[in-house]
C-alpha cells in the first residue's frame, strides 16, 4: 500500500513540461535590476520608488504575459541550483563590499555604487539565463 501511494505522488509531482519555451532574456532584466537594487539605492536615495515599480511590473508581467510558462518557473525554483545562485549572489555582494572595505577602499561614491549595480545586474541576468539553459537540458527540452 505504501508503494502505490509513493508511485501516485511521483506521478502527480512531475509536471508535463513538453511544449514549454524558455523565458526570454528580457524577463531576466527585471531580476537583474533587482540584483543591483542595493547599490542603486545607495547611489540614489529615491531609487526605492523605481525599484518598487519595477518589482510590481515584474509581478504583473509574470502573472499575465508569461502565465503559460508558470510550470517552467516552478520547475526552476524547485532546483537546488537556483537557490545556490541566489545565495551565491548575496555572498558575492557581501564579499565584494567586505573585501573592498578590508583593503581600505570601501565603495562610497555614486559612481562606485553604479558600477557595482551594473556588475551585479549583469551577473544576475547571466546566471539566471545559464540556469534556465541547464534546466532545459536536464529536462530533455529544446
Amino acid at each position: 500500500m505504501g508503494i502505490s501511494i509513493l508511485r501516485r505522488q511521483t506521478a502527480t509531482t512531475a509536471p508535463d513540461l513538453s511544449g514549454i519555451r524558455p523565458l526570454p532574456v528580457w524577463f531576466f532584466l527585471f531580476e537583474g535590476v533587482l540584483g543591483g537594487a542595493y547599490d542603486l539605492g545607495r547611489a540614489w536615495h529615491g531609487a526605492w520608488m523605481i525599484l518598487v515599480a519595477i518589482g510590481v511590473v515584474n509581478i504583473a508581467v509574470g502573472a499575465t504575459v508569461l502565465r503559460r510558462r508558470a510550470k517552467l518557473v516552478r520547475a526552476m525554483l524547485k532546483k537546488a541550483n537556483t537557490r545556490k545562485i541566489a545565495v551565491g549572489l548575496v555572498g558575492l555582494r557581501l564579499g565584494v563590499h567586505l573585501v573592498l572595505g578590508a583593503l581600505g577602499t570601501p565603495v562610497t561614491s555614486v559612481a562606485g555604487h553604479l558600477v557595482l549595480a551594473v556588475l551585479m545586474s549583469a551577473t544576475t541576468v547571466t546566471l539566471l539565463w545559464f540556469n534556465q539553459r541547464v534546466t532545459f537540458r536536464a529536462l530533455g527540452l529544446a
